[in-house]
């Protein structure tokens, strides 16, 4: 660093490829997904829900086959916001970045406000008297665990994401295997096709429908790229984790999507609600086991948080040490080598916006508005990363240029994206997308005003100190993992 001034320092080499992919792996919620996301599709596929999975998933593996290829290039805490800056121009790394960190710093508020309402509509439903109104001090108590274990470092909050992240999918997994047995001779493969979509949305077109709306569920494939400075190898090991979860969590979406399709009905599947949910039929069917599946969700919320407030804090760190955020978010503890003031930050940010969002429309909505903020920006971010991974080859490492993996894959993946883009916005250019209701239908208004916001900030530090700007494609360290500052940062 310049001036003589010690840099702070996440801790190098702390984890490794099993770490890695269970950040990545947890940032998807799989138990989440399974239990709610991925059932929003069954509306439009019906029982050919397994076939719009299996889509999503290859559409999915298009963008992180082109993230995975800039992450092997550029490994930096700053991930996203870099590869952007480095492929295409700084203010496209500075609205990446913008836009990323903020999202990311409320998805501790997504999962936390789902904890409150659900473990209070559990509660309430089996003990007597007891209120589901009182959900706040469960998503609080969430928020302090998870801070605890990210304050204690990356390596305890990596090993506590791998051992969250194993049990959920240990549980569903047990359970989509009891589904298939029970189910007899009622499996077919017929759902891998397009008989059972529903009458509106016949056909290929419910497929595709669902599709879109079950591409949503593999978000935050990409978590583990703000790990970089902390894994072993990570121009090899990010890469690895990122095709590995999204892989291996697109295979378990894909078989637990078959086992609730074929246990409940196909031809019925688009009926599939909240009142015949996962753990509804595991109630029903196998006793006492629907608490492990509650359990489950439970330990889904705890995981996402986890990771969650992992990429945030990676992420204002990355970009407070190059002078873009203020200093004092590059702040690290001696002891933990975590970023302090970005985890209390987080904290802050979580609890008002739990407190905020759930109070003023019930945990539900605010739930609802938080996820459809977080997918506005988030698809927009990947569509931005396949356009990156182009440009990146073509400009700086044309020798290594290859057709079908720097072009072809990631031009399909933006076309792919652009209908989940369309859809987790509810902007109706497609028949089987519906206008959001309010208050949901505030979500492109917030991003919008974040935006601007942006902008404000971008021409502020463009006049007072662009050198930093410049400097957030240079975040990851390149060369011997020295990050090159022109100014001074917190110690």
């Amino acid at each position: 660093m310049t001036d003589g001034v010690a840099k702070p320092e996440l801790k190098r080499g702390a984890i490794g490829l099993r770490e890695v992919t269970f950040q990545s792996i947890t940032a998807m919620a799989p138990g989440a997904a399974v239990a709610a996301s991925i059932p929003a599709g069954a509306a439009f596929a019906g029982g050919d829900l397994p076939l719009s999975v299996l889509i999503a998933l290859i559409a999915s593996l298009l963008t992180a086959v082109s993230i995975g290829e800039l992450a092997s290039r550029i490994p930096s805490a700053g991930s996203l916001a870099a590869y952007g800056a480095k492929a295409i121009h700084p203010i496209v790394g500075f609205f990446i970045g913008w836009g990323y960190i903020f999202v990311y710093a409320l998805v501790p508020a997504l999962v936390f406000l789902q904890l409150g309402f659900t473990v209070a509509g559990t509660l309430s439903t089996e003990i007597h008297g007891y209120p589901a109104s009182l959900w706040w001090p469960w998503s609080l108590a969430g928020m302090g665990v998870v801070f605890i274990i990210n304050y204690r470092g990356i390596t305890t909050s990596a090993k506590t994401g791998t051992i969250l992240g194993a049990i959920e999918i240990a549980v569903f997994g047990v359970l989509a295997v009891l589904f298939i047995a029970k189910a007899g001779g009622h499996n077919t493969l017929s759902v891998f096709g397009t008989s059972y979509t529903p009458k509106a949305f016949h056909g290929v077109t419910g497929v595709i429908a669902g599709s879109v709306y079950s591409l949503l569920a593999f978000a935050g494939f990409e978590a583990a790229a703000p790990l970089a400075e902390e894994a072993k190898s990570p121009k090899v090991t990010i890469r690895k984790g990122i095709l590995a979860a999204t892989v291996g969590i697109g295979i378990f979406y894909v078989f637990t999507t078959y086992a609730v399709t074929v246990i409940y009905g196909p031809g019925k599947f688009a009926n599939f609600n909240s009142a015949s949910s996962w753990q509804g039929l595991a109630q029903s069917m196998f006793g006492l086991f629907w608490i492990l599946v509650f359990f489950a969700i439970i330990n889904s919320t705890l995981a996402n948080g986890n990771a969650g407030t992992n990429v945030s804090t990676r992420m204002s760190y990355a970009l407070a040490r190059v002078g873009v955020f203020p200093g004092a978010l590059a702040k690290i503890t001696p002891r933990f080598q975590t970023p302090k003031n970005a985890n209390i930050i987080q904290l802050i940010v979580s609890v008002a916006a739990v407190l905020v969002l759930g109070l003023s429309y019930n945990p539900v909505n605010g739930f609802a508005l938080d996820g459809t903020i977080i997918t506005i920006v988030v698809v927009a971010a990947y569509i931005l990363m396949n356009v990156s991974a182009i440009v990146y080859f073509l400009r700086h490492e044309k020798r290594n240029f290859k057709f079908f993996t720097h072009l072809f894959v990631p031009a399909l993946g933006v076309l792919v994206l652009i209908p989940a883009l369309f859809a987790g916005a509810g902007v109706p250019v497609f028949s089987f997308i519906s206008p959001l209701p309010a208050p949901i239908s505030y979500a492109g208004p917030v991003v919008g005003v974040w935006l601007v916001l942006g902008a404000v900030f971008y021409t502020f530090k463009r006049k007072t100190a662009p050198e930093s700007l410049i400097a957030i494609s240079e975040v990851f360290g390149e060369e011997g993992g020295e990050v090159h500052l022109s100014q001074k940062t917190a110690p």
